[in-house]
């Protein structure tokens, strides 16, 4: 006779609740005994496997000690384990008896690899249903001032932490294999446009400075207010999102070929301001006239056709103000998984919080958040651009350019950046000073308003893998656009 299904479901749920987590006792048995018999096995799975790994108690007991004799570089065996031991009870077997068993019952060293991998495997599995149960627990028993998002991203960083810890395909390469993945990115790079080994920002005399934008560098890009660094950057990814061009490859994933797949923290300005200043970029309609409906019907027509032309672009803007470092890796390991990623941009480093385990100390915070943008970057293997604010001492020079040194208040900025660039324009600072019309003074101001007029520069202050120096741009204004120096104005050579 059938059960009613109430009960068979009480009964599957009763079973569910006797299952086993995933594990292989043998599997730990051959490799402790293998470890025993020769210490040699021990190194070929100690760059991933941990005493934590082991299922048994007692195996993780034995692994451990057996990993601290080796690397103190004395010998591991039944009989100088013995003494660490104790008088443990294994199964009702004494500690002698029980490690007499598995070095007799041993694997060879050429199989200690595979099975070391077996057990880090399940252990991976256990540690997945874990981070399951936990999940969700926590939604059932969360307090009403938890938002289900941070619960969400607590969850994607422990997977996250889960995937990257002790991954057993690292470790030392042969120089054989850095020197082909060497000439592959050569042979990319005369592929690309531009042939450049880095992702092209669309300023030609800016990549042929850094040779385009280097894949796990830290970029940041600073300069006082006003001085465009917003727009400089909004630029850069507009112009490598709209060349993107990806190819599928054998496995299904897509390659990218030429651009580049574009995130954008924008933790100041709303997406729509963004996009704003996109349009007015790309339509040539003053960004202030589209805010205020101030536009004739040519105009109109001309953002549309931009808007249209950008429609299928990939960029893509995530403008959640105050979040933490933590909150901005896990979004953007997300994307990477989702979307693809081949830039990440934060405007700007300064709204970002840091864990909150450190000390109140801003420096220190900050210090925090540029090593772990830093170890994104390597993680994810983008470059990110981080903007970054620069102190008022630049304001009490005679000379306003930016330097290194005004970043020194700023954490480890300067340490962990690979590029440090920052934005300059004379012209902002000259149009401060105009005096009253009509008088000698004016007539010089005006001459040195002709010769800065929509002249910018960009000073490359540090570059780990190339030189440093400025390189000159033109800026208008009125649609936050820049763009190519034409030869014939340029500024002279600063001495």
């Amino acid at each position: 006779m059938a059960l009613p299904n109430a009960l068979t479901a009480k009964l599957e749920a009763v079973q569910a609740e006797y299952r086993v987590a995933p594990h292989n006792i043998d599997a730990e048995q051959a490799l402790l005994g293998a470890i025993l018999v020769n210490n040699d096995a021990y190194y070929r799975v100690s760059d991933f496997l941990l005493a934590e790994h082991f299922m048994e108690d007692a195996h993780q007991q034995i692994f451990s000690v057996a990993a601290s004799l080796i690397r103190a570089g004395k010998l591991a065996t039944p009989i100088t384990m013995k003494t660490y031991l104790g008088d443990a009870d294994f199964g009702g077997q004494t500690v002698m008896q029980y490690l007499a068993r598995l070095a007799a019952d041993a694997t060879t060293v050429i199989n200690a690899g595979a099975y070391g991998r077996t057990i880090y495997d399940l252990a991976i599995r256990r540690r997945l249903i874990t981070i399951g149960e936990d999940l969700v627990n926590g939604a059932y028993e969360a307090p009403v001032e938890q938002a289900p998002r941070d619960q969400i991203e607590e969850t994607e960083r422990r997977l996250y932490e889960l995937a990257e810890a002790g991954k057993y395909d690292g470790g030392f390469q042969k120089f054989s294999d850095a020197l082909t993945a060497a000439v592959d990115m050569a042979a990319k790079a005369y592929q690309r446009d531009g042939k450049l080994s880095g992702i092209a920002t669309g300023l030609s005399d800016l990549d042929a400075k850094m040779g385009g934008l280097q894949p796990s560098d830290l970029i940041i890009l600073a300069g006082r207010p006003a001085m465009g660094k917003t727009s400089l950057v909004t630029n850069i990814a507009f112009n490598i999102a709209k060349a993107y061009r990806g190819e599928k490859q054998a496995d299904g994933t897509m390659q990218t070929v030429n651009g580049g797949i574009v995130g954008f923290f924008s933790l100041e300005m709303s997406a729509e301001q963004l996009a704003t200043r996109i349009i007015a970029e790309q339509s040539g309609v003053p960004s202030y006239k589209i805010r205020r409906g101030d536009i004739r019907p040519e105009d109109f027509y001309k953002i549309t056709d931009a808007a249209r032309d950008m429609q299928t672009i990939p960029f893509y803007i995530d403008q959640t103000g105050g979040i933490s470092i933590a909150q901005l890796a896990a979004r953007a390991r997300r994307l990477k998984r989702q979307k693809g990623l081949d830039l990440l941009i934060v405007d700007y480093l300064q709204l970002l919080s840091g864990s909150g385990k450190r000390s109140d100390n801003r420096v220190q915070e900050m210090t925090e958040i540029t090593t772990g943008m830093k170890a994104l970057a390597k993680e994810l293997a983008v470059p990110i651009i981080g903007l970054s604010q620069l102190s008022r001492q630049v304001e009490n020079r005679d000379d306003k350019r930016p330097q290194l040194s005004d970043l020194r208040e700023s954490g480890s900025i300067e340490q962990d950046a690979d590029v440090v660039m920052f934005v300059f324009r004379e012209e902002y600072y000259v149009n401060n000073k105009k005096p009253r019309e009509g008088t000698e003074e004016f007539f010089a101001w005006e001459a040195e308003m002709n010769r800065v007029h929509g002249k910018a520069e960009v000073i490359l202050g540090k570059q780990r893998h190339g030189p440093t120096g400025t390189v000159e741009l033109q800026f208008d204004a009125n649609i936050t656009r820049f763009s190519n120096l034409a030869q014939s104005e340029r500024l002279p050579e600063q001495m």
